[in-house]
């Protein structure tokens, strides 16, 4: 064992770190688990542009209180720093364990800095907090989640004034004041400006949304739409279905007895709805009471996945993508008298939505992957009005005043659109088919190729600068029209001539659009220890044929993957 990592676990076991904290690191030495303890204090949990995400336990470079407290000290220093007073903050937290003990901490600390704090009484969706922030007048709001990470996993995001996850400058200038922090330093003791929230927000929040409902008459002539919920043991429990009978649905069935809110997520492999193995307890419960439409979110609920009843009985998984491109085309078509309305979406996001907007004389943004950028051009935008923005990784949100993915807006408005289908005597995969038989069939998939640990940090850099410094003409016989690399900010055609700049903020991406109108973007996880890449293709074949010439394209591309 290095000796830097000696000195930090000695610093835990003779520092001010409570006896149950000691007494497992010293069973873990007694264990002789020197890789678990290595890499427990090797370095300290990074406090990225989101915020924390880690494995919980001991540890500097692990979940637990103290590097909660170390990280809620230096964001209360960074809010005590901005020249003014009576500051408030709003925390919230999913059904991950120990995201009760952890939301606690920082309320306890922010509190003994003299912020008022805003707790909420139990477990809520994400889009409550994003709410309340704004609802409220805080400076500043935290939620506690991994999102869908596995169960060994928690995190804590921060959010600013506006209701969104930090962007610059306060993103940096967080970190900048967490660095400073050392764990005496955290201040603890004093829970007197502590106040729990709950039932006043959720319903503020809940007649916000029913004004975003397009179509209410038909929600209410539909009503005995047969729907299928799950929470996937997570924090939608309660909300989504409040939702969803608040619009008028009546036979819904929900499985929060059978997948209630537990950190251990024991009947699923991974709490996630973008995987169809997380929605099957849910999807064999349609089968078995003819649901047309089955809803899952994750933890935080702030991603919805769905699968659809189709004409022959079977059942009909949705991408993200899918979704989103439902939503847009429904609110487009269906909102009227809308002034200057607009839609955004992330870069990697289908073009399917470019293609929906511009037929409809709606403008679309295009920002950086997260839903921070999304919700940064809500904040600026003050001509046009918001209709929608997603991103491909089943994070949608209808409502203006959420500034964050909105797991209990995304299914009820797509419990909507199938109101809207029922009505016009159609299914909700035959209103996809409409979709695609206007602007043509997009087909995506996406490559993640894992790289851990330092070796792999490089592999991952080594490959982005591969690319950058072979700029391709063409790509599996398919010429390439434009680069787009977003770290240097400029646009080039195939012979490396600079086009134009680009306006968003400097990210390691690289994107390449070809003379087909193929997508393919490269990008390294900002969360996962992983290289992505995006393909996406359009075809006009026929329904029958169309999937086959999509999976042939996207597998030539692939050739373009260097390992």
């Amino acid at each position: 064992m290095e000796q830097e990592v000696k000195a930090r676990i000695d610093s835990w076991l003779n520092g001010p770190y409570d006896e149950e904290t000691k007494k497992e690191i010293k069973a873990l030495l007694d264990a002789g688990n020197e890789k678990e303890l290595t890499d427990a204090f090797y370095r300290d949990l990074e406090f990225g542009t989101g915020g924390l995400r880690g494995i919980m336990g001991v540890g500097t470079n692990r979940m637990n209180k103290y590097t909660v407290g170390v990280a809620t000290q230096g964001l209360a220093n960074y809010i005590l720093k901005q020249g003014g007073s009576d500051y408030k903050v709003a925390i919230g937290y999913d059904s991950r364990n120990n995201s009760d003990v952890f939301s606690k901490a920082a309320a306890e600390i922010l509190s003994s800095n003299g912020i008022k704090v805003y707790l909420y009484d139990d477990i809520h969706p994400i889009s409550l907090l994003s709410y309340a922030v704004r609802s409220l007048g805080c400076i500043a709001g935290i939620v506690v989640t991994a999102s869908h990470n596995p169960k060994e996993y928690n995190g804590y995001k921060v959010y600013w004034t506006d209701g969104a996850q930090v962007i610059p400058p306060h993103d940096k200038n967080i970190i900048d004041e967490v660095l400073k922090v050392k764990p005496e330093e955290v201040k603890m003791g004093d829970n007197s400006r502590v106040t729990f929230i709950g039932k006043d927000i959720e319903d503020k929040y809940m007649n916000d949304l029913m004004n975003y409902l397009v179509n209410p008459d038909l929600i209410k002539k539909h009503s005995n739409i047969k729907i299928v919920y799950t929470p996937i043991h997570g924090s939608g429990y309660k909300m989504v279905p409040m939702a969803l009978r608040k619009a008028g649905f009546t036979n819904l069935t929900t499985l929060e007895g059978a997948q209630p809110p537990d950190g251990n997520f024991p009947t699923v492999e991974s709490p996630n709805p973008e995987n169809p193995e997380a929605l099957q307890i849910a999807v064999n419960k349609a089968k078995e009471i003819g649901a047309e439409l089955v809803m899952g979110t994750d933890p935080d609920c702030d991603r919805m996945g769905c699968a659809l009843l189709t004409k022959d009985g079977s059942y009909m998984y949705l991408t993200g993508n899918q979704i989103g491109s439902i939503m847009a085309y429904y609110l487009i078509t269906n909102k009227k008298n809308i002034k200057n309305p607009y839609i955004v979406k992330t870069i990697v996001t289908t073009e399917l939505a470019r293609a929906i907007a511009d037929a409809n004389n709606v403008k679309l943004y295009d920002v950086l992957t997260g839903f921070k950028w999304i919700a940064d051009v809500i904040e600026r935008e003050k001509e046009g009005t918001y209709l929608f923005g997603f991103e491909e990784s089943f994070g949608y949100c209808i409502n203006s005043n959420v500034r964050d993915k909105d797991g209990v807006s995304s299914c009820l408005m797509l419990a909507e659109v199938l109101a809207y289908c029922k009505e016009n005597n159609i299914t909700l995969a035959d209103y996809l088919e409409s979709i695609y038989e206007k602007y043509g069939y997009f087909y995506e998939e996406t490559i993640s190729i894992t790289k851990k640990g330092a070796d792999g940090a490089k592999a991952i850099a080594d490959l982005m600068t591969y690319y950058r410094d072979n700029l391709p003409k063409e790509i599996s016989g398919v010429q390439v029209e434009t680069i787009s690399d977003y770290e240097k900010k400029e646009v080039y055609d195939n012979t490396g001539k600079k086009i134009k700049d680009i306006t968003l903020p400097k990210s390691n991406v690289l994107q390449y659009i070809l003379a087909d109108k193929t997508k393919i973007t490269i990008r390294p996880s900002g969360t996962e220890p992983k290289i992505k890449f995006y393909f996406e293709v359009c075809v006009k074949e026929s329904k029958d044929k169309r999937l086959a010439v999509a999976k042939e394209k996207v597998a030539n591309f692939k050739k373009f993957i260097k390992e």
